[in-house]
């Protein structure tokens, strides 16, 4: 599958995560460790190493290869990762559909930079993966990851009790999902 990448704000560049972006990213988490930790699962040490996220990639890129997952970055022009941005979940048939998480880093919040990745992915996931819907949660109470949903034409479906295990408990979820086409589906 083509996935093309570009430039998504002024001097943020989108693309494919690759084996080789340990080091970076690995620095974006451990630089994002607090402003994320509200947002995150509880990670082990080792998730925040270079080793660790070298594990992480390669899985992730096996599940790409498997058509399982769409993983992205946000890059700025010096290398640095600030943010990410993946399609999980990813199944064919009938419920062509995906789920989608993102996350961007705290000194570049603010700046559109979530609403334009997530515009950018709902189109791939359209003309590229060939999606008919994704689906995106939030926790209650995470009102800026809501609003970006929002403006990218996500529309709330749900509240979902004890759906995520976040920061080191069960917590309740708004679930979203945006329609991307009516194409009958490739069976």
């Amino acid at each position: 599958m083509r996935i093309d990448d570009g430039e998504l704000t002024a001097g943020v560049t989108l693309r494919l995560l690759s084996a080789g972006d340990e080091e970076a990213l690995a620095a974006a988490y451990t630089a994002n460790r607090a402003h994320l930790a509200p947002w995150d699962p509880v990670r082990p040490q080792t998730f925040f190493t270079p080793e660790g996220q070298r594990q992480r990639i390669q899985g992730l890129l096996r599940q790409h290869a498997e058509d399982s997952v769409v993983p992205w970055v946000f890059e700025e022009a010096d290398g640095r990762i600030v943010g990410a941005i993946t399609l999980t979940g990813i199944s064919r048939g009938p419920f062509c559909s995906a789920h989608l998480g993102y996350w961007v880093a705290a000194d570049r919040q603010g700046r559109g930079l979530a609403c334009a990745a997530v515009a950018r992915v709902c189109r791939l996931a359209r003309d590229e993966v060939g999606l008919h819907r994704i689906e995106a949660s939030t926790l209650v109470e995470n009102a800026g990851s809501q609003r970006v949903l929002a403006k990218s034409g996500f529309e709330q479906i749900g509240t979902a009790p004890d759906y995520l295990h976040i920061n080191g408990r069960w917590r309740d979820c708004r679930l979203f999902q945006r329609i991307l086409h009516d194409r009958d589906p490739v069976l």
